[in-house]
């Protein structure tokens, strides 16, 4: 096939009861051989694109071909034309690899010697074949991944529609992931790939960029990203409180979005505009401004109109935390095993007050299992874990009343409302009479959840659900906090959003504990703990991790560089 695989004109996708439309006149090409990124905030339409394209919803108006095909009209002729691995619920957990690669056949007619024959090549592909008797739920994210991405193989389809198929994944299974789906687009398949991590989407030959359903660029990411061309700074040499100098740089009209990168800010200009004056701005005798390379991420966030801003609500009302202790997070030897199997082992790492403590890690590397332990979810097999001086393992409530706890899956009740749960949790922390409703209404106004109160939080877009599950975590103001990837999936509009919230109220003497896989997030923590197979493997600044890779080959390594590159050594080594 010589042409476009897929045309869409003029598309448009309106849901009932809702006024704004899905999707708004949008129009494309997408061609075998090559991946096109979806790339767009919550809300702007990928997911509905992805299921017209897949079959699954109807166009209100415009035309949409696959292979010549209409996916309303044709679904039947299309079903082993295309593979689709859906955002959610493409995997069934309480079925093992093999039986989740079964059904899938089942349901795309793959019968007899060709399933055998496919099986066996799909689980060499993936890797998959050594855990055929696991089960789908007990596998790490990453695999979790491979297998959606094996079960969508099935049938050999010359479509691939992957909806976000890196959300919660490390960055060593991405690359995987990535390198996988490089090797289909070889053999000539057609990949869309709707992504939430900007540095994928340069990668794609061809992206769409959306928002609120409309189209704002289609082609490829180096056009967008020359949009920007030598305005792209850094602030270098920087003295004082990084995150403060953030602050202030962000509410100056030449400033665009501006993010910190180890000791380093990272900002980018508005068209037009000259650097402020690093004196004005209090950076330090020795600052400099240092022009680097614009990234896609950088164009993104100009098309979408520029980044939140440095100042944070949430921040003005919260409450300065104090108290004796300097050090307020430690863990001491701290095991915990599950039958034969140690999840966490021997961690050791003391947080002080007002720090940003990260802890990274491959997927299934202990951080979670740790989080929970030292939040008293968890009873440690051996070992201490302390919050202000208190043994989580002897007075483990008294210990959860100084911590909030943004748990990894949303810990959010889904038959009650946005405003119900605000309220109830706020209850659960103490809080009553008219305390109560105005510490409610504070974080509805600080989280700009107006529009949603009668809603249930299953209903949210992700960006706001992340929000209330924030919001429940901090109601009772408490001096620790604990996010366990708190911005998995989320546009990075709304990561920077959440990062000016953690920025601010760790201004006020909170201390934070987070895990993410973001990269470009752990360049906000103070210090940093890498763990691998329940252990910690290093530890330092994100400097001092990054340094730690340096070669002459690659003297200014990324924090991605830095954790695969000490990740993949220590696994030669073992």
């Amino acid at each position: 096939m010589t042409g476009p695989l897929v045309t869409l004109e003029s598309v448009r996708k309106i849901f009932p009861d809702v006024k704004q439309p899905a999707l708004e006149e949008i129009s494309a090409q997408l061609w075998p051989g090559r991946i096109t990124g979806l790339v767009g905030p919550d809300g702007a339409g990928k997911t509905t694109l992805i299921r017209l394209m897949a079959g699954l919803l109807s166009p209100t108006s415009g035309i949409i071909r696959i292979g010549g095909l209409s996916p309303g009209e044709d679904a039947v002729k299309l079903r082993e034309f295309i593979g689709y691995m859906p955002q959610k619920f493409g995997l069934y957990e309480d079925l093992s690899v093999l039986e989740n690669l079964e059904l899938h056949a089942d349901l795309r007619g793959v019968v007899g010697d060709a399933r055998a024959a496919t099986f066996a090549r799909l689980l060499t592909f993936t890797d998959l074949g050594p855990f055929t008797a696991r089960h789908a739920g007990k596998l790490s994210g990453g695999m979790k991944q491979k297998l959606g991405l094996a079960c969508a193989l099935l049938g050999q389809p010359r479509l691939l529609l992957l909806d976000e198929p890196g959300v919660g994944v490390d960055p060593i299974s991405r690359r995987e992931l990535w390198r996988m789906v490089q090797e289909l687009i070889d053999q000539g398949i057609a990949v869309v790939w709707s992504t939430a991590y900007l540095d994928e989407a340069e990668l794609c030959q061809e992206v769409l960029l959306m928002n609120e359903g409309r189209l704002l660029f289609y082609g490829k990411p180096q056009d967008l990203t020359n949009r920007i061309c030598d305005r792209s700074l850094q602030i270098r040499h920087v003295e004082g409180d990084r995150r403060q100098l953030l602050t202030r740089v962000l509410r100056r009209p030449e400033i665009m979005d501006g993010v910190i990168q180890g000791h380093n800010l990272r900002l980018v200009l508005r068209a037009g505009c000259a650097p402020p004056n690093l004196l004005e701005l209090d950076a330090g005798a020795g600052a400099e401004w240092v022009s680097v390379a614009p990234r896609f991420e950088d164009a993104f966030i100009e098309a979408l109109g520029g980044g939140p801003g440095g100042d944070s609500v949430l921040a003005q009302k919260i409450r300065p935390a104090v108290g004796a202790y300097q050090t307020v997070v430690e863990a001491v030897d701290l095991t915990k095993k599950f039958g034969d199997f140690t999840a966490t082992d021997h961690v050791n790492f003391a947080v002080k007050r007002g720090e940003i403590f990260g802890l990274l890690g491959p997927n299934g590397a202990g951080k979670s299992t740790t989080f929970r332990m030292m939040c008293g979810l968890l009873v440690p097999t051996s070992g201490t874990a302390r919050v202000m001086g208190i043994d989580l393992k002897t007075s483990a409530s008294d210990a959860r009343q100084q911590i909030g706890y943004m748990a990894q899956k949303f810990s959010l009740y889904g038959s009650l409302s946005v405003r119900q749960n605000l309220i109830f949790f706020s209850g659960v922390y103490g809080l009553k009479g008219a305390r109560q409703r105005t510490v409610v209404d504070e974080m509805i106004d600080a989280f700009r959840l107006q529009p949603y109160l009668d809603a249930a939080p299953d209903s949210l877009p992700l960006g706001f659900k992340q929000r209330l599950a924030l919001a429940c975590a901090v109601m009772h103001q408490p001096p620790i906090l604990f996010l366990d990837e708190p911005t998995s999936g989320v546009d990075p509009v709304t990561r920077r959003e959440f990062w000016t919230h953690i920025n601010g109220v760790v201004g006020n003497g909170v201390t934070v504990m987070v895990t993410t896989h973001f990269m470009d997030e752990a360049e906000y923590c103070d210090r940093i703990a890498l763990v691998y197979r329940g252990g910690v493997i290093a530890a330092g600044t994100p400097d001092q991790l990054k340094a730690q890779v340096s070669t002459p080959q690659n003297p200014d390594p990324s924090m991605e560089d830095a954790f695969i590159t000490l990740v993949q050594g220590q696994a030669h080594d073992n």
